[in-house]
């Protein structure tokens, strides 16, 4: 939801900083590799009971994941590569961070109520794999209630308020799957009114080496040497 209405908004407002970071020798991929290392020492606050601290380690993982997108754009260095990289490491991420609040409830509340946790990772992995199959047969599965930006978003107001982190769990489990409900039936009608057939999806496949290609020939070659 906040994808679709504020990534504009929030595009034009990184740009300078995107600007900047070229300047240095920081690429993307630091970017996001500093992320995820940083969610991972939330991932053990939260586990360990240091709420606060946790929360303000999401926080700083968070930024790194805003800025990778405009450094790659400010130096003209967005690849797939690149893409498939930190959609990746941004599934750690998140299962990292609801391992923590598990690991949390496991120790401080209930061993049973460390599945939910678990429960909202794994259908967070449902919302991602849906977009991810739905563009890869040339249709859209884009929105919902809760993407990762609103989980996000819940997590820390958890961690802010713990009385209220028990409730925010249930919430986004209930938000999760409404989600997951929401991509199925938006691909499921885009499939009923076009088909994909097999020269649909091949003409996808041609369009992405012709990508990869272009992206090839771009790279600087070595320079041999005659003697």
């Amino acid at each position: 939801m906040f994808d679709g209405h504020f990534r504009n908004s929030v595009d034009r407002a990184v740009k300078p900083l995107g600007d900047t970071l070229r300047r240095t020798k920081i690429t993307p991929d630091h970017l996001t590799i500093a992320g995820m290392l940083i969610a991972c020492g939330a991932a053990v606050a939260i586990g360990a009971g240091y709420l606060s601290l946790g929360l303000l380690l999401v926080i700083l993982a968070a930024l790194p994941d805003l800025l990778d997108g405009a450094l790659a754009k400010a130096s003209n260095t967005s690849s797939q590569r690149g893409a498939f990289f930190d959609s990746v490491v941004d599934r750690v991420t998140d299962a990292l961070l609801f391992g923590g609040v598990a690991w949390y409830f496991a120790s401080n509340e209930s061993p049973h109520l460390a599945i939910l946790p678990f429960a909202v990772s794994g259908m967070s992995s449902v919302i991602s794999y849906e977009r991810a199959k739905a563009e890869s047969l040339g249709l859209s599965a884009k929105g919902g209630l809760m993407e990762r930006a609103e989980r996000i978003i819940c997590l820390c107001l958890g961690l802010l308020f713990p009385s209220l982190l028990i409730p925010i769990m249930w919430i986004m489990m209930v938000l999760t799957t409404v989600t997951a409900v929401q991509r199925f039936i938006k691909v499921w009608q885009q499939a009923a009114v076009a088909p994909i057939t097999a020269a649909r999806i091949e003409l996808r496949r041609t369009r992405r080496q012709s990508r990869r290609s272009a992206l090839a020939s771009r790279r600087p070659r070595p320079t041999s040497r005659r003697s």
